[in-house]
């Protein structure tokens, strides 16, 4: 086998349908498969794929046991040469597979690859090539200064050496996840693609930037309102930074963690702002007669 596709689903299951179209068209001429892993939705997204898509790989959770433990399951059933790992929020272009996989075939080097990213409205997204954040880096990026975080000074239309792959489109060279490891299941979502990049990194592996295309409808597959988001996404930035920074002066790693847990105060006090208008001017709706 050559190439397994892994998604995993968790109650989006229109974009889901669209993915796995999208999916099989671009796998056309490749020998490969798709996994589904349901995070134990409860949209109906399982018996849908089940019906609709009977040559999907289906696996069904009893439980959300997260974004890195549910591709793990899908990753060592898979005895291809290759895994992307892929969000169930993007439609794939047609010649993206074919690029991926000519281009790993010819850089034996390169351990992950990922592709220019489009949101909905055609522009290319920022987070299509990022550096690993290094203590220095995520100073910045605390402070609003994201150019070296999303290494802006590279070419959208050339292939490009980055550091961090995004997880909506992580295409992997299976040697080098048998070398490196799986995804750190300590991390539920979020977090988890700059750790396994990192991890490559430092294994010797190379990570890339190419420019074929994917649109990513960011953030629909997550509620970004909620409570539960702003705790999960900069606990993992927490995860991340103790995992990899710990060893580093208190002086240092002081700074980073207070610009944290400050971020995810302010985009909790945010939230609660934007729902406190909500409710006090709420939208009138008139009936048309």
């Amino acid at each position: 086998m050559r190439l397994s596709v892994v998604i995993v689903n968790y109650n989006v299951r229109l974009l889901l349908d669209e993915c796995i179209k999208s999916v099989e068209k671009a796998l056309d001429g490749i020998e490969g498969d798709i996994f589904v892993v349901d995070n134990n939705s409860s949209d109906g997204s399982v018996d849908y794929i089940r019906q609709r898509f009977p040559e999907v790989h289906l696996i069904a959770n009893a439980e959300n046991c997260g974004f890195a433990r549910a591709n793990n399951q899908a990753i060592r059933i898979s005895d291809a040469e290759y895994i992307l790992l892929l969000n169930p929020d993007t439609v794939v272009y047609e010649n993206t597979l074919r690029g991926c996989l000519d281009f790993m075939d010819a850089h034996t080097e390169a351990g992950g690859v990922g592709v220019r990213m489009l949101t909905r409205d055609g522009d290319a997204a920022p987070e299509s090539r990022r550096a690993v954040p290094t203590p220095w880096v995520a100073f910045l990026k605390m402070m609003g200064f994201t150019r070296r975080y999303y290494m802006s000074h590279l070419p959208w239309d050339k292939p490009a050496r980055i550091e961090v792959v995004s997880g909506a489109f992580f295409f992997l060279r299976h040697k080098a996840l048998d070398e490196t490891g799986l995804l750190d299941e300590d991390f539920f979502m979020y977090g988890e693609d700059i750790d396994l990049s990192f991890r490559l990194l430092k294994g010797g592996w190379q990570n890339w930037y190419l420019p074929y295309d994917i649109i990513h409808y960011k953030g629909e597959s997550t509620q970004k309102s909620s409570f539960r988001y702003v705790h999960v996404f900069y606990q993992a930035m927490l995860i991340f930074f103790r995992k990899h920074y710990a060893h580093l002066s208190f002086l240092i790693s002081f700074p980073i963690q207070t610009a944290i847990y400050f971020r995810a105060l302010m985009a909790l006090v945010q939230m609660m702002g934007d729902k406190s208008r909500r409710f006090l001017n709420p939208n009138k709706i008139q009936k048309v007669l």
